[in-house]
């Protein structure tokens, strides 16, 4: 696969038409292209994507090439964009984008968290940053976060006032309705569990996951319940004698055996 050459169109998100005549305001998909090289977690994040109302999987790149080249032919509003890519680094393919004339939106989903990562990225117009591991919960977030930011920037009128600017770039860091994750869970541990499961084919009880992340019995359950509740995970009774059934636990990715 190679990279577009230097003169081919690149889109740039799509909108409507200047001239279009007033009518009810129909929601528009906001178009998004998945790119990671990790199949397992490129997968995840289409799942999740499609979990978010109002968001739409264009499609799934694993290079930074691939990229490229779908934003030059399909319509892309954001990218869901992996910072260490095998063949073009992420940071590398925003300068790519940006030298095309491409105004493309772009949130970063990855585990890179030095300091020079995320400045550059910053300084290239990324509009939201979220590492790996995470919640459902917290890529929800940062997707409607980034659409609600669309939405009021599609309402502003044409020349902004300070307050209209404000408001706009606001949305992008306020608070969310609810916190990533519950009181006394941490993405760290979280992420232990996650991937425990993932290795886990017949699922796991609450006590093997507590042995293998090092937690409690009583914590391991209540990291293993909020990814039941989070449609990311199943709990199964396994009957085997006397008394109370006990509970195995599988990852399921909210449709499929990913993980984010």
């Amino acid at each position: 696969m190679t990279e577009p050459p230097a003169d081919a169109p690149i889109n740039t998100p799509t909108s409507t038409p200047r001239n279009a005549p007033l009518s009810t305001p129909t929601p528009t998909l906001i178009n998004t292209l998945i790119v990671e090289d990790d199949p397992v977690l490129a997968e995840a994040h289409r799942a999740f994507t499609e979990r978010v109302p109002g968001f739409a999987v264009t499609g799934v790149a694993h290079l930074g090439t691939d990229a490229l080249r779908l934003v030059a032919t399909r319509p892309v509003d954001v990218l869901l964009l992996d910072v260490n890519l095998p063949d073009l680094n992420g940071i590398e393919l925003c300068r790519t984008l940006r030298a095309h004339g491409s105004g493309v939106d772009v949130i970063a989903v990855t585990s890179a968290r030095d300091l020079a990562t995320v400045r550059a990225a910053v300084s290239l117009g990324v509009v939201q940053y979220l590492l790996k591991p995470f919640a459902f919960a917290s890529f929800q977030d940062k997707l409607q976060a980034y659409a609600e930011y669309r939405r009021r920037a599609a309402q502003a009128p044409q020349q902004l006032a300070q307050t209209d600017v404000d408001r706009a770039l606001a949305a992008l860091h306020e608070n969310p309705a609810h916190d990533a994750l519950p009181k006394g869970l941490t993405e760290a541990t979280l992420g232990a569990v996650i991937e425990l499961l993932k290795r886990g084919d017949a699922g796991l009880s609450a006590a093997l996951v507590a042995s293998g992340v090092g937690v409690s019995v009583q914590t391991a359950r209540r990291y293993l319940e909020y990814l039941v509740t989070q449609r990311l995970a199943v709990r199964t009774p396994v009957y085997g004698g006397a008394g109370r059934p006990q509970q195995l636990y599988q990852w399921t990715g909210g449709g499929s055996r990913t993980a984010a």
